[in-house]
């Protein structure tokens, strides 16, 4: 299995507008770097789910539970040249709530989380987790 983080602003569509739908599209990813991460998920890796811009905490964890498939959110002028559509998404699913959101700041303190891509790549959206910081955060969430 393997770990990831993912970011939404809340306001756009948070852990909430998940759990309430139960099997979520995580589309709308414009960044090629994301995009790779997005193609490398595999149905049974987890995510967690990262409130970006208004609270920038995580707050739950999902599931993959359907591999990369073009994004139809994809506008005429994000097309290639030859027509095709370059961007993807993946289907998630809500694992569960974090007992305590772990918050940037947080792990921004957290001496052994300093090489995470969350620190390090602070604007990518979809972004690789290692079984190391993953156990750290969530053992900081309780």
């Amino acid at each position: 299995m393997t770990y990831w983080l993912m970011k939404s602003e809340p306001n756009v569509y948070g852990w909430d507008d998940l759990v309430r739908q139960q099997v979520g599209f995580w589309d709308k990813v414009r960044n090629h770097s994301a995009k790779q991460n997005l193609q490398a998920m595999r149905v049974g890796d987890e995510a967690l789910f990262y409130h970006s811009n208004i609270g920038r905490e995580c707050v739950g964890i999902m599931k993959i539970v359907g591999e990369a498939i073009p994004d139809d959110t994809v506008e005429t002028h994000e097309l290639k040249k030859d027509g095709s559509n370059p961007w993807v998404g993946v289907k998630v699913s809500p694992v569960r709530s974090l007992v305590k959101p772990v918050t940037l700041a947080a792990i921004k303190a957290t001496p052994s989380l300093q090489n995470m891509a969350l620190i390090k790549y602070q604007r990518l959206s979809v972004q690789p987790v290692t079984p190391v910081e993953w156990a750290i955060v969530l053992g900081m969430a309780g």
